[in-house]
Order: structure tokens, then C-alpha cells, then sequence
């Protein structure tokens, strides 16, 4: 099985329009592609699974170690189906994994740390690398740009580059011309500066592939996009640097059995109700499957549509979203938030992160600062400012009352959001200390770091995004504490 990663020179420059514009492309053929997301994010994914037909798993190698980044790819590639034969003509029993990367190829935990960037990522899987240069604002100095990326760390390998946004033949040929000239990498082609490929913004600056308005507007982008790359790029030589990468998905000796497995037999399965929806739809695919991989049967539902939760579950996910978009909605279904505050008060265990930490508390304000009311099991109120508020990696260290993990265990995540909290009542236990908290006034710090996780009960909603990659306790914790209910 062959493969290849989407880099770019910075955020911004075109990295997942190229990326699902081959995935497109090369479905189109008839492939199979299973693709994968750099860093910790939940938006690009979706995009991936819509035009895949598959999920898209995240790489980070500072939240789930190289590791962990070696046992999903392997995971995800070696599961791919046979693919049918082809019409005669076809690409015959091809299969390609695809890895878009995240903000600049070089760019992930700090200055000075590799950990978190797509360039680490190519170095622990040993993947050929396609770089992405938006040449909307240069011709000549492309040449000096993609130079020093390659010489920036000559242990990753950048096999070919496409630019983006340009303007003619004309400057293509003068961009083409600097590469061939001081350059190692292959001009693998360009797309053409075109608005029409553009997805729309809209909150945040974040939209899901399954929202309306992206929906409605995709068959037309895709259509035009794939065009775009079926004229200009050159598909064939991708799939052959593809075919020159590692490939660890057909090698036994490099899967190992993942390190979450329990092995749980089918007579303790049990039934865990996860919420998806529009408000409610950003979960790590990983963490998905460790549920499952532990014992667990994931039964989805809809707090915007359903009245009650799914029958016999004994523990509830509520992951991140966009609850503030729909908050007016959540709070009309009432008969849904009395159901699991109820259960919440039965000691049924409860895992919620960021949307789901923001629905289990006493009300949501927003942008307007209209209050909708929510599911109160938390004294704490949501407010949405338009300032971001908190970006980074954290790290998790349980604490004594933590109720999935052991204290002292550790474990990694991400955070990211654009609203904020009161400051809960001293009543409310906090079993996360933060070592690298994000900086005071959001979240005062005590002498170790801040304190996060609040805890009622079986309870535990948190700002953080947790994979569980990094140290699968907590979920077979939170997996074993809904068993023993």
C-alpha cells in the first residue's frame, strides 16, 4: 500500500484543497484512499470522510508519541477492504494513503521541538513528502523557499511540490524553472488562482463538511476542483513517489497489537450513547475505536432532535461542536437535559469535553449575550466571546477524586475554543492539574499549574480534548466504571 503527505510552507496556503482534491481525484479512479490528519483537528477530517467514504484518523506525534503514530497509520491502512477489479482500462488493485499535514511543515509544539509536526510525522513514518507553495506573490524566490525547506532538516524527504494560486502558464513556467535549478524536489504541476474552489467561512472561521451551506456547494467545488487537478497536476508521478514510501501497513513486524486491547468478551459488552450531531461532532476517530476495542457498543444519538437517550446505555459521551450555534434548540429539549442530569444524579458515568462541557451547565450565553438555558448540572455559565481564548497542547495529571484514571496518571490533549466559563463554586472538585496551563485571567493557576476537570458525581466535563492514544487508562477506565454500574 502506497502513500504520500500534503505539506505546507504556512498555514493558509492551500494544503486541504490540494489534499481533497487528489482524494477526490483519485476516487474518481476507482482507488482506494484512506486518508489521515496532521495535529489535533476535527474540521479537515470531516472533509476527508465525505469525499473517502472512510474516517480519517489523526497523526500527533506529541499527543500519541511515534508509537502510537506507527500503530494507527498501520491500523488504518491494513484494514482497508480488497477493492473491486476494475473495467479494463482501470488503475488496476491500487490502494494509497493520503496525510494532510498541519499549519507549516515544520511548525508543531514549540520553536525548537519537531513534536506535533508534519515533518516529524514524515520522519517516523519515513513518508515522501509533497510540499504545497502558494506562489500568488513570488516566481524566482519560490525557488530560494522550497531550497531551504529542504536543507532546513535533510533527514525528511521533500519529493515533490505543487503550487498554488497561479497566475498563468507563464508564471508557472517561471516557478518551474527555479525549482529545476537549485531544487532536489519534482514541479509535480499547479492549480490555477480560482475562486471557485474556495469552501465558505463562517463561525470561527470553522465549518464541518456536513454543514448545509458546504454541503450544498460541494458537488459543484468538487466537480470544478477535481478538473483542476486531472489538468494540471501530474497524478501519475504522485502515485509513483507514493509507491517509494515505507510501507509499514505491509509489514507484520512493524504492528504491534495496540496497547489498549482488553480483549473484553461480547457477554460484557456494553452500551455507551455518544453524541453526534451538528452541535455535538468533533471526536478523535482513535478514541472511537479504543471505546470499541474496550468493550464498548456506541449508540449515537441527537441532543437538537432526540427526546430521550437510547435504551439500556450505561455511560454517555458528549463530545465538542458547536452548541452555541444551536443553543436555543438545546434548550427547548428539555425532556432530553432531564433525562441525563437524572442519570448524571444516578451516578451513571459521564465523560463531556468543551460542547459538552459548555451543555452540561447552567446556561450558554451568546455572542449577543442572549442565555439559553442548559442541562445545569454544572453552576458554571458559557459565554462566547469573539476573541479566541485558549489554543495549545495540554497535559493531564489525575488527581485523587479523578474517576477514570489512578492519581498521578497522565494523559495529553488539546484545547481550543472561543468561550469561557465562571469561575465554578469552590464546590466543585477539580481533578485535573494542568503542567502547562494556559496563562491567567482565563484560568488561575495554583502552585503546580492550573487546576481543570470538573467532577459531580460520575461527571467529568473539561475544556481539554483528550486523545486517548496518549494513555488508554482513561478509557478503559471510564469503560470499566460504566461496567460496574
Amino acid at each position: 500500500m502506497s502513500s504520500f503527505i500534503i505539506a505546507g510552507t504556512h498555514s493558509g496556503v492551500g494544503k486541504t484543497t490540494i489534499a481533497i482534491g487528489l482524494m477526490a481525484a483519485l476516487r474518481k479512479r476507482g482507488m482506494t484512499v484512506q486518508p489521515f490528519k496532521v495535529g489535533p483537528d476535527y474540521i479537515d477530517p470531516s472533509f476527508h470522510r465525505m469525499i473517502c467514504g472512510r474516517p480519517s484518523y489523526n497523526l500527533d506525534t506529541w499527543m500519541m508519541g511515534n508509537r502510537g503514530v506507527k500503530n494507527t497509520f498501520a491500523k488504518a491502512m491494513k484494514i482497508i477492504p480488497p477493492r473491486p477489479p476494475l473495467p479494463k482500462g482501470g488503475w488496476g488493485d491500487f490502494q494509497v494513503g493520503i496525510i494532510e499535514g498541519v499549519m507549516g511543515f515544520f511548525d508543531g509544539k514549540g520553536g525548537r521541538d519537531e513534536e506535533g509536526s508534519t515533518a516529524h510525522i514524515a520522519k517516523v513514518l519515513k513518508m515522501p513528502v509533497i510540499l504545497v507553495v502558494d506562489a500568488s506573490a513570488m516566481a524566482r524566490s519560490a525557488g530560494a523557499l522550497v531550497y531551504g525547506y529542504e536543507k532546513f532538516d535533510p533527514m525528511v524527504k521533500i519529493r515533490g511540490v505543487i503550487f498554488n494560486r497561479v497566475g498563468s502558464e507563464r508564471h508557472f513556467y517561471m516557478l518551474k524553472q527555479a525549482i529545476e535549478d537549485r531544487c532536489n524536489a519534482k514541479v509535480l504541476g499547479y492549480i490555477p488562482r480560482d475562486e471557485e474552489i474556495s469552501l465558505p467561512e463562517r463561525h470561527l472561521g470553522l465549518v464541518m463538511a456536513g454543514d448545509r451551506v458546504v454541503s450544498g456547494q460541494w458537488s459543484v467545488v468538487s466537480k470544478r476542483l477535481v478538473s483542476l487537478i486531472e489538468r494540471f497536476v501530474d497524478i501519475k508521478v504522485i502515485l509513483r513517489i507514493a509507491d517509494c514510501g515505507l510501507r509499514i501497513a505491509d509489514s507484520k513486524s512493524k504492528i504491534q497489537r495496540p496497547i489498549h486491547w482488553m480483549g473484553a468478551p461480547k457477554s460484557e459488552i456494553i452500551r455507551i450513547a455518544v453524541a453526534m450531531d451538528d452541535a455535538f461532532c468533533f471526536y478523535y476517530q482513535e478514541n472511537l475505536d479504543i471505546l470499541k476495542e474496550l468493550g464498548a457498543k456506541l449508540v449515537f444519538f441527537s441532543p437538537l432532535k432526540d427526546k430521550r437517550l437510547p435504551k439500556g446505555i450505561k455511560g454517555i459521551y458528549l463530545g465538542g461542536g458547536y452548541p452555541e450555534l444551536y443553543a436555543k434548540r438545546l434548550s427547548v429539549n428539555k425532556s432530553l437535559a432531564r433525562e441525563i442530569k437524572d442519570l448524571a444524579e444516578r451516578n451513571i458515568p459521564i465523560y463531556a469535553e468543551c460542547g459538552g462541557l459548555m451543555y452540561l451547565g447552567k446556561g450558554l450565553k451568546d455572542l449577543k449575550d442572549r442565555r439559553y438555558d442548559m442541562v445545569g448540572l454544572f453552576s458554571y455559565i458559557s459565554k462566547m466571546t469573539k476573541k479566541r481564548m485558549v489554543l495549545g497542547y495540554r497535559e493531564v495529571i489525575a488527581t485523587k477524586d479523578c474517576p477514570f484514571m489512578d492519581k498521578g496518571e497522565k494523559i495529553r490533549g488539546h484545547e481550543f475554543h472561543y468561550s469561557n466559563i465562571d469561575e465554578p463554586s469552590n464546590k466543585i472538585k477539580k481533578v485535573y492539574q494542568l503542567t502547562n496551563p494556559p496563562t491567567p485571567p482565563f484560568r488561575k493557576g495554583g502552585k503546580k499549574g492550573g487546576l481543570e476537570g470538573y467532577l459531580y458525581k460520575n461527571t467529568l466535563s473539561s475544556y481539554i480534548h483528550l486523545h486517548f492514544g496518549s494513555n488508554p487508562e482513561f478509557a478503559k477506565g471510564f469503560i470499566e466504571k460504566c461496567r460496574r454500574l
